[in-house]
């Protein structure tokens, strides 16, 4: 059956939910002239007398579908629109609410027809046509009200399983699973609806095979008896089967929804040895494994930069690297060496750990990642993987930042002198035999690098490049340091040295930046009032 509607709507297409709607309605004309049969054990009357209510019964059907299709119509449009062709993820939420909600819509909002323009017209008419006392018309719209109960149940589930084929697509097309907060009617009461429903249609058409007429008396005491036997057998087994069914599907719903918060220590109870025993042993076992990858992600996280591995998953990721323009930072502590032989290795790590907690805080705030750890030194990078325009913008503040900061608090016992160049490398994944690393390779990393090495002789705890100027906002003042020359290169570099503010001691008046080095320090750069860390003192002098 699943792959005969699946063959439909390939072949369909747009066409499939109204054509197959209209097809499976067309059950109801079974089902009322099944009744009108039923109805006919209970009376003595002429065959010309039932053949006028099967003609009315099966013509006032025929008018209910015709109103409900037209409804339908309308409220299928954005499942439709969505199997033509637009398919954007507005419109394909949408498709997906329409399929999924057309069962419990066609019940809810269309059950009235049948009951107002059939159960009770056609109960009136053969009130009319045998001659019955009007309170005859009350055992005859129980009883069509019964069939219009089996009737719903059995379009519902129908044009639920029609649904399918068409929601495996929309949920392919969808970006992220859609949540569904709640059902929209519980497994337990379409279980309750549809069983007892089936025992009393069971019993009422037995009691007509066995009559032998009585009339509307009769027929009272058929749907009294049917309805009471038919709960009363069937409701209790049937309770107890939704409670044996859903209480896995409880468990398993509640474990999800913890591993949906990032609780993946708990485990759903094994209860059966049927296929609810097996699931929840395979959820347990799917559950051993998403702990060991969330363990993994974590260390990935700790041992990689945010930024970078979530560039590293996503679609975007070219693990042949890509040439791009970023600005380079490298700092790198003073007297490193001198401070390391002096000290044991498990203090030395410490202190460095204590620096860098300060360090990396500010890189990721000025929009940066730590590209590497190079032992005492951290090379920064701005502009990859995350692109941006105004990259040695956000470098040059970063570098000032972390002077002022680092060389005021100095964390660990260090001070650090900071070089900033801007440039092309290639960004991409570096390694071999299975283990990567992502970075950044080219002449201007090298630059930097030695950019930071000339902090020692021109006195300043930032040097930048003309490169790295030229691309500066108006708002950030330097101060020229002429041509220097760098270690390994053969012509001279312009190099330029940002005003780095001297924070203000805590408990002073607001006097923003109390003094700087050098000319004051205009824009984003200046220091806010109350800055949290101590006044320094000779920021990059006498080392």
């Amino acid at each position: 059956m699943a792959g005969t509607l699946t063959w439909m709507y390939r072949k369909l297409g747009p066409r499939y939910p109204f054509a197959y709607i209209a097809i499976e309605l067309q059950s109801a004309f079974l089902i009322s002239a099944g009744v009108v049969a039923l109805f006919s054990f209970y009376y003595d009357a002429d065959k010309g007398v039932f053949l006028q209510m099967l003609v009315v019964t099966l013509g006032l059907t025929a008018l209910s579908i015709a109103f409900v299709l037209v409804r339908v119509h309308r409220r299928m449009r954005p499942l439709v629109r969505w199997i033509e062709g637009e398919r954007d993820q507005d419109q394909t939420a949408a498709a997906w609410y329409s399929a999924v909600s057309l069962p419990l819509k066609l019940i809810k909002r269309d059950l009235p027809f049948p009951i107002f323009g059939v159960v009770i017209p056609a109960s009136l008419f053969a009130v009319a046509q045998l001659n019955l006392s009007p309170l005859a018309t009350l055992p005859l719209v129980a009883g069509g009200l019964i069939a219009i109960g089996y009737s719903g149940v059995l379009h519902y589930l129908a044009i639920e399983f029609a649904m399918r084929p068409i929601l495996f697509d929309i949920n392919a097309a969808l970006d992220s699973p859609l949540r569904i907060d709640r059902p929209a009617i519980p497994l337990r009461w379409k279980l309750l609806a549809s069983l007892p429903l089936l025992n009393v249609i069971s019993g009422m058409t037995v009691a007509a095979l066995t009559s032998n007429g009585g009339g509307a008396r009769n027929l009272s005491f058929d749907v009294l008896v049917a309805l009471a036997v038919g709960f009363a057998i069937s409701f209790e087994l049937v309770w107890l089967l939704a409670r044996s069914i859903l209480r896995p599907v409880e468990d398993l719903e509640g474990a999800t929804e913890r591993i949906r918060q990032g609780r993946f220590d708990e485990y759903v109870p094994v209860t059966t040895a049927d296929e609810f025993g097996e699931l929840s042993s395979a959820f347990n076992q799917m559950v051993d494994g998403l702990a060991e990858r969330e363990r993994l992600r974590e260390a990935f996280g700790a041992y990689l930069d945010e930024e970078v591995a979530h560039h590293i998953i996503s679609e975007d990721y070219d693990p042949t690297g890509a040439e791009v323009e970023v600005s380079i930072l490298v700092c790198d502590v003073y007297d490193f060496t001198t401070i390391a032989a002096e000290a044991e290795a498990p203090e030395v790590v410490a202190r460095l750990n204590e620096l860098f907690e300060v360090l990396v805080p500010i890189i990721a705030r000025h929009r940066g990642h730590v590209d590497q750890f190079i032992g005492d030194a951290v090379l920064g990078v701005f502009g990859a993987p995350r692109r941006m325009t105004d990259h040695a913008d956000h470098a040059v503040q970063c570098a000032v930042e972390i002077a002022r900061t680092v060389n005021s608090r100095k964390p660990g016992g260090f001070r650090v002198g900071i070089g900033v160049n801007t440039g092309k490398v290639v960004a991409g994944s570096v390694g071999g035999a299975g283990r990567l690393s992502f970075s950044v390779i080219g002449d201007a990393v090298n630059v930097a690098s030695r950019v930071e090495a000339k902090t020692r002789e021109t006195g300043d705890p930032v040097l930048i490049t003309e490169m790295t100027r030229s691309q500066l906002s108006e708002t950030l003042e330097v101060k020229p340091r002429g041509r220097q020359e760098l270690k390994g290169y053969d012509h001279p570099v312009e190099l330029y040295a940002p005003v780095v503010p001297v924070a203000v001691t805590p408990g002073e008046p607001g006097e923003g930046i109390a003094e700087t080095i050098g000319t004051p320090l205009r824009g984003p750069l200046g220091a806010p009032a109350g800055d949290p860390y101590g006044r320094a003192q000779g920021l990059g002098l006498g080392r």
